[in-house]
């Protein structure tokens, strides 16, 4: 059985791979803080900890962040959709060692902001205070089988491409075979522009990885969306002016084919994608016209819009109907825009499971 361990880990866009695939595994840990921070410093924390009566410092952070005025709703939406040995809070207190020799593949992505102070010089202790520490630190101690790293494709000219030439060194100085690829989720399947690059990597260094090749993409936005959905989700008048003003093309677009990046603050203020239905579709389905929605045109045609629905985003991610997600709707939206897309993961496990050996 594969054994996988995702920090970073979000709405699981690995697992959920794993599972479209019907691939058995094992999900020895995951760890994401639902966005939430604590005031002290690891420093600090790890001090605290020394004078406390808590024999194991993740029950400590546990408590620290049972402190903290607000929920992990993360943890609540992964939990509701997989199965998993751990659960950690905070990166920078796991301790990779005792995982080592037990992990086929580690999986994450740190947050693009945490390379805002990274060094200049070129190595693993050069990135000490940023969370791409901590991952690089957790595949040194571990030392996985195989690691997938995802991050924006900014990330290679962060700071004039010295944030870039830290972790290359890093990943070489880690002593694994890796391999590097910018990804657009239109290659593989979605229909939405999200390139992201992919750092794959392998301890044995034998190894003659391959990118998968890209799909053929056959569908368009149209294609994900729900015939009926709540009347929350439609715009007033002010919502329908501002999405189809060309001067926020920059913020909105209606009715494309292929969708812009989601995003963590997607539909929010009216940003991201939207849908609009000319008034006949809503008669052909015996439908009333929702008491929210604002009756405009929009290329020549009178109808309403409205914002796509938490299914429809998750289908563009490639996600499938019957995953949960229990939070309020700025919630869900954050959680869907900060993921990965399912079918890039799909692709790229076909072809790193044959050098993964014949015990998984």
């Amino acid at each position: 059985m594969l054994k996988i361990a995702t920090v970073f880990s979000g709405i699981g866009a690995f697992e959920q791979a794993l599972n479209k695939k019907k691939i058995p595994h094992e999900t020895l840990f995951a760890c994401d803080n639902g966005e939430r921070y604590l005031d002290l410093s690891k420093d600090e924390i790890i001090s605290k900890f020394n004078n406390s009566d808590y024999k194991d410092i993740n029950d400590y952070i546990n408590y620290l962040y049972s402190t903290v005025n607000k929920p992990n709703y993360v943890k609540r939406t992964y939990e509701m959709n997989y199965t998993f040995d751990k659960w950690y809070e905070d990166i920078r207190f796991i301790d990779g060692n005792i995982y080592k020799g037990k992990i086929d593949i580690l999986v994450g992505g740190s947050p693009c902001q945490s390379f805002s102070i990274i060094g200049k010089r070129g190595g693993l202790e050069d990135t000490r205070g940023t969370l791409f520490y901590d991952y690089a630190r957790l595949i040194k101690e571990s030392q996985p089988n195989a690691f997938i790293f995802e991050n924006v494709a900014g990330l290679l000219n962060h700071d004039k491409g010295k944030t870039w030439e830290t972790i290359h060194n890093v990943f070489e100085d880690l002593g694994y075979k890796w391999y590097m690829k910018v990804i657009n989720s239109l290659d593989h399947g979605i229909p939405q522009q999200r390139k992201r690059v992919f750092i794959i990597g392998f301890k044995n260094k034998m190894v003659q990885f391959v990118f998968p090749k890209s799909r053929t993409l056959s569908k368009t936005m149209f294609d994900y969306l729900e015939t009926i959905v709540n009347n929350k989700f439609y715009l007033g008048k002010k919502g329908f002016e501002f999405v189809t003003n060309s001067k926020y093309k920059n913020r909105a677009q209606v009715n494309n084919e292929i969708i812009r990046t989601q995003k963590a603050n997607q539909q929010f203020n009216w940003n991201g994608d939207f849908y609009f239905e000319p008034i006949h579709n809503f008669a052909k389905r015996n439908q009333d016209i929702p008491s929210k929605a604002y009756i405009s045109t929009f290329n020549g045609e009178k109808g309403v819009i409205r914002k796509l629905t938490h299914i429809e985003l998750l289908r563009l991610m490639g996600f499938q109907d019957d995953f949960k997600i229990v939070s309020h709707d700025t919630q869900a939206y954050r959680q869907i825009g900060n993921s990965i897309v399912v079918t890039i993961f799909e692709d790229l496990i076909d072809n790193i499971l044959p050098f993964l050996g014949e015990e998984v």
